[in-house]
């Protein structure tokens, strides 16, 4: 049971009279009246008001004459004749502009029942659409409560016997609607209520005596006692969803009850007159009991003079919003967002509810700030409003000192307030844990920037709270993290908490600070290794990049071993399990060289490694492992090693990886004087001259000749070069000479002038060295010589014999005496055909036979020949710059010369404007030339 005298008083609510309007502009109830001899009258109602409501914009009272009066907005006053005595209840719908109404119409107890639609007029008056008695008998008795539901489907009516009659079906007509009784008992009805609730409807009954409560909406109207406690007339009442619809029962006690148990208790002092629900208020009208004993039935007294007190009542913030005193209050009503109490003087009150943020200033006035939080939410202030009364709040408390209080207040404000505003107050070391607290809220909902993790982390590490420090940072998943994990990484190592930052970083894959941490602060390289070989595969690779070097000095073999990993088959190492099946990624080896700057050992086997695992490797990885094989070499002092490091490294050269790139090749063994290497290179490189000057510098006489033999054919002109070398030798060099003129002898490779002229400059070399290269070089001059004049007297004969011919086809007539065809062998008939050559045909075989009428079938193909012969060589008539070329390389120049003669080369061009005659003259004069030209042989 709520404590009612604990509850404070205030006043929330403004109260004046209601006075006449000024004109019919439809001025608005309560206004302020105007200064001096215009201002308006207090509105006064006519007398004999016995009952009142509301609804639908207008004040509705009923007389004890019978009329029924609607006040608007507007105050101007209508009414008209209902009943011809009087009217006992009234009841206006908020939804339907309907109004129900008991009355009687003759003396005695026979009250009716009038249905109004007040939006159809009958004669000027609203339209009665319908009369019934309100006694379902003949047994007389007196209506003491009426109510009806929204829907116009239900209305029951209350008896003083006890008895409700409950009206089903369409109330504003009679054959649509069925009565019947509902309830019968000992104690007058005092009250009723519809409740709503889905396709529910629950009918409240109170009496004097007792609460029950009945479902109409089924079958047999099932019906549950709430309690055996009742109260008077007009002392109940249906409050509104914020109160979850429940029935208000006014007496001793006041209760709240749902359709099936009892709710809460209140106990309000004094005697129950009229209870009103308005706006999340319960408004009750009481009178003290020590001034007014207690009526047996109707809560009213019989002394009208006496002093009632109208009560306000915040049930959910449980404070007093209003008080006042009356005197004889008839009824309270709402409308217009305002109370009225009509007083039995006919005056009206007005009851203006002050604002929401009117009545939080008088509440922060009182430093009642609880009290102004709870108003607020029950007024559904935003939340910006709120937010200000919790700083408010909070600033008074941290005002008075009580801090723990105050930063609870500011925890509230959280998102609407500036954390600044917050962080600057509890910044002091004595406040630590205040400021932890807040700083701990704005991490949960997710508000915090860098700097709050930062001062949040702060303040663990200066409490030295490691319980809290987990907790905050060890969330289950992802999403339960509130903060920024860098920023706490950061924190956290600056201040050597290194596990919890080793925490964080390894959860939430912040890779490069776990290793930092491990490598810079903890000096942990195997855990900093083991972890990279977690990593995938791009990460693993940045980061082997970055802290290889490191790695590498402190754990070589370890380091080592994953990069072998990394750069052939890499599969990240997954804690209890290894996926051996899905595809390993492989990094650039050649990147990876660096790292092993101070480890030769290392890179050797690392290079190894990948040139035999991996075949494909980079070439960077065989230049960088022919270099180290070089350098192993140079500096090895052991013979047998050395021999063996001497064999690695040829063979390494001869594995086929450097025809690509051969000057580097080079470049490396000539800068370690791996001679055998460069001597491969350079015959690799067919570099031959580079050959025979390697073993002329160091006198190796037997190397020159043999390289001479290897790749003279390639290039002659080593041999030239072997015999002037031998021959500016003072030693004696006899068999080497005469090995190098015999070659030169074979392959024609020199004159033998410029070899005697060579041999000149060593003055070891006698007469008797050469003697034998000069004979055989003479003999086979003068055998060449001889078979020149005669081919030279051969081509003079056939020439001559040529020229007569052409001179007898020329003056002389020709006489064909051939009796055969040259075709058919046949005996030659007429007609025949007869050519130059001497051959004769058969015309019908000659026809058959010739490509031409003027070439001869016979001779055809040995002329095709020659012409095709003279077109080749007319086509080369222009090649200068080959002709040229070949004159200065060519040992034997006039050989080249008499070639290109032969080819016509120097002939005159014929012009198109000579005569036919003279261009075939010139034309056979010029192929005989060929001819002859082309029989001779190049002299030596």
């Amino acid at each position: 049971m709520a404590a009612y005298l604990q509850w404070r008083r205030f006043v929330f609510f403004d109260k004046e009279l209601v006075k006449e309007p000024l004109s019919n502009d439809g001025a608005a109830p309560g206004a302020t009246p105007a200064s001096g001899s215009a201002a308006s009258k207090f509105l006064c109602l006519p007398p004999g008001i016995t009952v009142c409501d509301s609804g639908r914009g207008s004040l509705v009272f009923g007389d004890m004459e019978g009329q029924i009066w609607f006040l608007p907005r507007s105050l101007l006053l209508t009414g008209f004749q209902a009943y011809k005595l009087r009217v006992t209840h009234l009841y206006q719908l908020k939804q339907h502009n309907i109004l129900a109404s008991v009355g009687e119409d003759e003396e005695g107890i026979n009250p009716l029942v009038k249905i109004w639609n007040l939006e159809k007029r009958d004669g000027g008056n609203p339209l009665c659409t319908r009369i019934f008695p309100a006694i379902p008998g003949t047994e007389p008795t007196v209506v003491s409560c009426l109510t009806v539901h929204e829907n116009l489907n239900f209305m029951a009516i209350g008896f003083t016997d006890g008895s409700v009659t409950l009206n089903k079906g369409d109330i504003t007509r009679d054959r649509h609607s069925k009565t019947q009784i509902l309830h019968k008992g000992n104690y007058p009805v005092t009250g009723l209520a519809f409740r709503q609730a889905g396709k529910t409807t629950h009918l409240f009954v109170v009496t004097t005596e007792n609460v029950q409560s009945y479902i109409v909406s089924g079958k047999d109207y099932p019906r549950v006692e709430l309690d055996t406690h009742g109260c008077g007339l007009r002392c109940s009442a249906l409050s509104d969803p914020s109160q979850d619809l429940q029935f208000i029962v006014a007496g001793d006690e006041c209760y709240l009850y749902q359709p099936d148990e009892r709710g809460p208790c209140f106990a309000f002092e004094g005697h129950k007159l009229i209870a009103h629900w308005f706006r999340g208020y319960l408004i009750i009208v009481s009178r003290d009991r020590k001034v007014s004993p207690k009526s047996e039935f109707t809560s009213r007294d019989s002394q009208s003079s006496d002093k009632q007190i109208l009560n306000i009542y915040d049930l959910c913030n449980k404070f007093i919003a209003y008080s006042t005193v009356f005197e004889d209050v008839v009824d309270v009503l709402a409308e217009w967002g305002s109370l009225y109490e009509l007083t039995r003087d006919g005056r009206v009150h007005a009851l203006q509810e002050k604002d929401t943020q009117t009545k939080l200033e008088m509440l922060f006035k009182k430093n009642l700030f609880e009290m102004a939080i709870n108003l607020a939410k029950s007024q559904h202030l935003d939340s910006d409003g709120l937010a200000q009364i919790f700083m408010q709040y909070g600033d008074h408390l941290y005002s008075k000192g009580n801090h723990d209080g105050a930063v609870q207040q500011y925890i509230r404000t959280i998102g609407k307030l500036e954390p600044s505003y917050v962080i600057r107050k509890f910044l002091d070391a004595q406040r630590i844990h205040n400021l932890t607290a807040y700083l701990q809220t704005l991490h949960r909902q997710s508000l915090a920037n860098a700097d709050h993790t930062t001062l949040l982390l702060n303040c663990y590490t200066k409490l030295k709270d490691s319980s809290k420090l987990e907790e905050f940072i060890k969330k289950k998943s992802e999403s339960e993290v509130h903060f920024d994990v860098e920023t706490a990484i950061k924190v956290l190592r600056q201040a050597g908490y290194y596990s919890h930052a080793l925490y964080l970083a390894e959860n939430h894959a912040h890779h490069e600070w776990y290793l930092k941490i491990q490598l810079e602060d903890i000096k942990n390289y195997q855990e900093a290794l083991r972890y990279i070989g977690k990593l995938p595969f791009e990460q693993a690779e940045s980061n082997m990049k970055r802290y290889g070097k490191i790695l590498m000095h402190h754990i070589p073999e370890q380091t080592t071993q994953l990069l072998k990993g990394l750069c052939t088959d890499y599969r990240p190492s997954l804690e209890g399990r290894s996926d051996r099946e899905a595809p390993g990624c492989r990094a650039n080896s050649e990147e990876f060289i660096p790292i092993f700057a101070n480890n030769p050992r290392e890179l050797k086997a690392f290079l190894e490694h990948m040139s035999e695992v991996q075949p494909d490797s980079p070439q960077g990885i065989y230049d960088t492992l022919l270099e180290l094989r070089l350098q192993n070499w140079a500096h090895e002092k052991d013979p047998q090693v050395k021999e063996k490091l001497h064999a690695e490294a040829i063979s390494l050269l001869k594995s086929g990886r450097f025809c690509d790139v051969f000057d580097k090749a080079l470049v490396l063994c000539q800068m370690h004087d791996f001679q055998d290497g460069v001597l491969y290179l350079y015959e690799q490189g067919k570099l031959f001259q580079q050959i025979m000057h390697y073993h002329m510098q160091h006198e190796q006489y037997r190397q020159v000749i043999s390289v001479c033999e290897r790749h003279g054919e390639q290039d002659p002109s080593l041999w030239e070069q072997a015999l002037s070398y031998i021959a500016r030798k003072e030693e004696d060099c006899k068999e080497y000479v005469a090995a190098v003129l015999k070659h030169i002898e074979n392959k024609n490779l020199m004159p033998p002038l410029l070899v005697v002229q060579t041999l000149a400059h060593n003055s070891t070399a006698t007469l008797s060295v050469i003697r034998d290269y000069l004979v055989q070089k003479l003999q086979k001059q003068s055998q060449q010589i001889a078979q020149d004049e005669l081919r030279v007297r051969r081509f003079r004969e056939e020439t001559t014999r040529i020229r007569q011919e052409i001179q007898e086809l020329k003056a002389s007539p020709k006489i064909f005496q051939k009796t055969k065809c040259s075709i058919c062998n046949s005996a030659l008939e007429l007609p025949s055909v007869h050519f130059l050559c001497g051959h004769s045909f058969h015309q019908h075989c000659f026809e058959s036979y010739s490509e031409s009428d003027a070439d001869c079938p016979t001779c055809l193909p040995e002329n095709r020949k020659v012409m095709d012969m003279i077109r080749a060589q007319e086509q080369k008539r222009d090649l200068h710059d080959q002709f040229q070329h070949q004159l200065k390389c060519s040992n034997d120049s006039f050989s080249v010369i008499a070639d290109y003669l032969g080819r016509g080369v120097f002939n005159k061009l014929t012009l198109l404007t000579d005569p036919p005659t003279a261009r075939l003259t010139s034309s056979l004069e010029a192929g005989l030339q060929r001819d002859l030209l082309m029989h001779s042989r190049r002299g030596t």
